[in-house]
């Protein structure tokens, strides 16, 4: 993350440690608070929002659960017209094992503005068994542009289920970098709707598994609007004797003509005992269109790791560099800088 503090928002066990906005995104009408906190003082907006465009209530049994239980997360507004250069950062830490986190995050762009926001989830609860339930949902207004940063880190004693949902209106733009870096079982949603022309999504995940963890991604965009254009681009490293799904699904309705849907998974796996699915789809409902997939699952090359090691470098050194090699494609297309370092950081602590 960012060293300064301004424009930061730290919650521990579910209670604001720290929080900070600019002066000057104040007085632009930018709210940045804790949700428990925007639902005593902007109820109106909270509502406009909550649980209506992106996620319903009664989706299924974890998101009803979510609304029943929420007990954190983060509220972002920026007003029309409004440009903000500087992310917007939350850092959840997740110190105590018997809590459960329940957070909620809402991301709203009004009409030509545009915003960065990251965050980061932490918890240190590596024997003990706790739950993290989480919901994002993520709406950009007409010609307004959201990027979308995060680095997901919960130790291996947390079950994650975690549901970001995007909602783009016409001109809009929703751009995902999403670090998937848990050590425990997993399952991740990350759908977005293009229902505006023109509207557009980039989606990019990286994911490194290690231990006996299972893992599920699923990442998916849904073209309404005429002209709008879908990327999916997820890459992920199995080690020792982890799992992995990718599911990346591109669905074009009726009447999205001239869109355009393309999607990459490509999973390397480590070990003997690794396990890596890679599942394109494509569901169109449209003539005049474009649409192509590439999945590849693998495990590492031997002529390339005897290469390596007979220039003297160690199994366990060819394998760091192979990993950083084989994610970077989608390190490096990720715009934050934040997210970026931060990535690097922890995919080297999963190498080692």
């Amino acid at each position: 993350m960012e060293n300064h503090n301004e424009n930061l928002l730290i919650q521990r066990n579910q209670s604001v440690a720290f929080q900070s906005l600019a002066a000057n995104l104040k007085d632009k009408g930018v709210i940045f608070a804790d949700i428990q906190t925007a639902l005593k003082e902007h109820s109106d907006l909270v509502q406009r929002y909550y649980m209506k465009d992106a996620v319903q209530i009664d989706e299924h049994k974890l998101t009803a659960l979510h609304t029943a239980l929420m007990n954190g997360g983060v509220f972002v507004y920026v007003p029309k017209n409004v440009q903000i250069e500087e992310p917007l950062q939350a850092i959840f830490w997740q110190e105590d094992p018997e809590t459960a986190t329940f957070n909620h995050v809402i991301v709203v762009a009004e009409a030509n503005s545009s915003l960065t926001y990251v965050e980061n989830y932490i918890s240190n609860n590596k024997s003990e068994h706790a739950v993290a339930n989480i919901v994002t949902e993520v709406i950009a207004h007409d010609n307004a542009t959201i990027n979308f940063g995060c680095v997901d880190n919960f130790a291996a004693g947390t079950t994650v289920y975690v549901n970001r949902r995007g909602v783009a209106y016409r001109d809009a733009r929703i751009e995902w970098n999403l670090g998937q870096m848990n050590d425990g079982n997993t399952v991740s949603e990350n759908i977005t709707h293009l229902i505006g022309d023109n509207s557009s999504s980039y989606a990019k995940t990286v994911s490194v598994g290690r231990g006996n963890q299972s893992q599920n991604y699923t990442a998916k965009i849904v073209h309404f609007g005429k002209q709008s254009e879908g990327f999916i681009l997820q890459h992920g490293v199995m080690r020792e004797s982890a799992t992995t799904i990718f599911n990346g699904i591109g669905k074009i309705e009726q009447g999205a003509t001239k869109s355009n849907a393309e999607q990459e998974s490509r999973v390397l796996m480590l070990s003997k005992d690794a396990r890596g699915d890679a599942n394109p789809i494509l569901l169109i409902d449209e003539d005049d269109v474009v649409a192509g997939h590439a999945a590849s699952v693998g495990r590492v090359d031997p002529i390339q790791l005897y290469y390596l090691m007979s220039r003297g470098i160690s199994q366990k050194e060819a394998e760091r560099l192979i990993i950083h090699g084989f994610l970077a494609p989608v390190v490096r297309e990720i715009p934050i800088k934040a997210v970026r370092d931060q990535l690097s950081e922890v995919i080297e602590g999963k190498v080692y």
